[in-house]
């Protein structure tokens, strides 16, 4: 199992296929899994990166506070130690938060950026946002990441015939 030590956390990765670097960048309570389609795909063409964000999936989970900037810089050593750079960026909710961040503060690693389902910052405005966030962030203190998959996959894959993809998310 790749690992690298960044800081003192462990973050695992994973490096496939040949030519310009392509990193994909999971979502909140989630983790490089999610691109498993994507890297058979894409690694004909590109030298496919994908990682466990801290907190997430295979990468340790020290106690936090996590932030997008702590995962930004993660990222940005972690590709450092790989001697990748400048690449293109695919990330998704969150993952698009830390390739927007990395953009910013590190902009001589980034070629392109392809976001998803994201935005610059998460602004809260009205009381139902304020109490949905409350939530995510109690479900994830009582009951752990897993428990966060298993309510987002819900959400995320609605019907029936999307059990298998379910399993797979959580």
């Amino acid at each position: 199992m790749p690992i690298l030590n960044i800081d003192d956390i462990d973050l695992y990765y994973e490096v496939v296929g040949e030519g310009a670097p392509l990193l994909f960048v999971h979502g909140l309570g989630s983790s490089s899994r999610d691109w498993e389609e994507q890297v058979d795909f894409f690694a004909n063409r590109y030298r496919v990166i994908v990682f466990d964000v801290r907190g997430h999936g295979k990468s340790g989970k020290p106690f936090g506070p996590y932030s997008i900037a702590l995962f930004a810089t993660d990222t940005a050593k972690m590709l450092n130690a790989l001697g990748v750079g400048p690449l293109h960026i695919v990330g998704i909710s969150m993952g698009g938060m830390i390739a927007f961040q990395l953009a910013l503060s590190q902009p001589q690693i980034v070629r392109s950026l392809v976001i998803v389902n994201s935005s610059l910052e998460f602004l809260i405005r009205t009381f139902k946002e304020r109490m949905q966030v409350r939530l995510r962030f109690f479900t994830v203190q009582l009951l752990g990441m897993r428990k966060m998959g298993k309510v987002l996959s819900q959400r995320l894959f609605p019907k029936k015939e999307h059990g298998e993809l379910r399993a797979v998310f959580v």
